[in-house]
């Protein structure tokens, strides 16, 4: 068996150079390499074929009955590498032009996204943005993936040395509750007054978040215990609902869960939270990921 494993596309675009001039010289030129140096090259790939491919002598160069076996499908698979390499620069550019946001929970806080996204299209009127939902489970809402290349996110964030961000809001943290607990009647409540509820947690995975949302440095070393563990605003409402636990929230997110049975409350005691749009240190300089953070800038200076 013939190994042809090693031969390359520079081999063929000198093979079909040399066939379509059928002059070495001339094909030489129209290559911008040393005649030798072509000969050279045709004399190495008809070895690794095993199989003359042009016939020479002082007179002419024709092309052997395996040379022209061999055109169509040199001219085929070159065809097919030009068409690999222009879908690549396709994908390439699209890439260039295209601006994934990853968010866990919709930021709505008065029309927030609307407001950033007209900001940033009409700086940018070429360029697609693309919203990623991803759950709880990821604090950086796709940025430690790859998946996001922007994201509004709760801080802190795990590994925060990864990323930069610039902070949207900060927003009271109240505690979420069902409308039958026995607080719920409280007009504000101390966070000490909190210390034994059954607290509904993030999965582990979400690191020093589960921590924040725990308000683990308000608790004075005490372990919180964990009602249920939550990765969405649905379950968040279930367990609520279902007695599982109480939870803090962000004051805007709390028409989130605040449907029919649940309730939320002032908490003395603890700081506030910070939403924040955040991305990879190493795609700053992107021209993308900077108009992004710039309309986010501009939209709640207004």
């Amino acid at each position: 068996m013939v190994m042809t494993s090693d031969v390359h596309s520079r081999d063929l675009r000198y093979f079909l150079a040399v066939a379509g001039e059928l002059h070495f010289t001339r094909a030489a030129e129209r290559l911008y390499v040393s005649q030798p140096a072509l000969s050279k090259q045709i004399r190495a790939l008809e070895r690794r074929l095993g199989a003359e491919l042009f016939r020479r002598d002082r007179h002419e160069v024709v092309l052997t009955p395996a040379g022209e076996a061999l055109l169509p499908h040199a001219r085929r698979v070159l065809d097919a590498w030009k068409e690999g390499a222009a879908a690549v620069e396709a994908a390439k550019a699209a890439q260039r032009s295209t601006l994934v946001v990853g968010m866990s929970t919709s930021p709505g806080r008065g029309g927030l996204l609307p407001a950033i996204r007209s900001r940033f299209t009409a700086a940018h009127p070429e360029a697609v943005v693309r919203l990623r939902q991803v759950s709880w489970e990821d604090p950086t809402a796709g940025l430690a993936d790859g998946g996001a290349d922007v994201a509004f996110v709760w801080l802190p964030l795990p590994d925060q040395e990864r990323y930069a961000w610039t902070v949207l809001a900060e927003e009271p943290r109240l505690v979420a509750l069902p409308g039958t607990h026995p607080l719920a009647a409280r007009a504000e409540i101390d966070f000490a007054d909190l210390l034994d509820e059954p607290f509904l947690a993030l999965p582990p995975s979400a690191g020093p978040l589960r921590d924040y949302w725990l308000a683990l440095d308000a608790r004075a070393g005490r372990a919180p215990r964990i009602g249920a563990e939550i990765a969405g605003a649905e379950e968040t409402y279930e367990a609520l609902v279902a007695g599982l636990g109480v939870c803090l929230v962000a004051q805007g997110n709390a028409p989130l869960i605040t449907l029919g049975g649940v309730t939320t409350r002032p908490v003395r005691g603890v700081g506030p939270s910070r939403y924040a749009l955040a991305w990879r240190h190493e795609d700053g300089g992107r021209p993308l990921v900077g108009a992004y953070a710039q309309a986010c800038r501009d939209t709640v200076a207004v």
